[in-house]
């Protein structure tokens, strides 16, 4: 959905055309749900708080002024269902997955396609997971937003109303942090080209 047939779908729901929407949720549901995933770590929790957000969505659509993409204020929406959620069930953390339906994930090592290889990357990705999940639950939404999501430094203070630079710190912080995880468990080496995650220019 380009940004003109995504503006039109909006104008056309402001309009009472109820069935406008449909669109502009297929074209989101996926990024929405993953997520709210990562966010709480339950597969029907994700699915709930998605499926709110939508609900949200549609109800506040009018109060989206345009002034910042669609696709944030309505992660925007996500994450505020997530995090109430997460306070109601008086968690700290959530276990959090880095994957993706399409198998999206941190950049990580790529050793080859043999056998081996496959199962020490499925163990390194179970080692994220486990990672992500000790992070502080602010740390990991920026980091997830970032890597996952592709915001901008910008949009991802707009979700978590925060100055970018706030933002910055907090994904060095949480990179920094799960890569100590991972070096502490075996899983992750600090040297070579991977260390360049820990220093402030991956940050730009």
């Amino acid at each position: 959905m380009t940004a003109t047939e995504e503006r039109d779908a909006i104008r056309r729901v402001l309009a009472g055309d109820g069935d406008a929407f449909e669109p502009l949720v297929h074209e989101h549901e996926k990024l929405v749900y993953n997520l709210a995933l990562r966010m709480l770590g339950d597969e029907q929790d994700a699915l709930d708080a998605s499926q709110e957000a939508f609900l949200r969505a549609y109800r506040a659509l009018s109060d989206f002024q345009g002034r910042s993409k669609f696709s944030v204020w309505l992660y925007s929406l996500t994450a505020n269902i997530c995090r109430d959620m997460l306070r109601r069930r008086g968690r700290t953390a959530a276990r959090a997955s880095l994957t993706t339906e399409e198998g999206e994930e941190l950049d990580l090592p790529d050793d080859g396609p043999g056998p081996q290889e496959l199962l020490e990357k499925k163990e390194l990705r179970q080692a994220v997971r486990d990672g992500l999940a000790q992070l502080d639950p602010a740390f990991r939404e920026a980091l997830v937003l970032r890597e996952l999501n592709g915001l901008t430094y910008e949009e991802i203070g707009q979700v978590m109303d925060l100055e970018p630079g706030t933002v910055k710190s907090r994904i060095f912080r949480a990179r920094r942090k799960l890569a100590d995880i991972l070096t502490a468990t075996g899983n992750f080496s600090d040297t070579g080209p991977s260390k360049s995650s820990g220093k402030g220019g991956a940050d730009r």
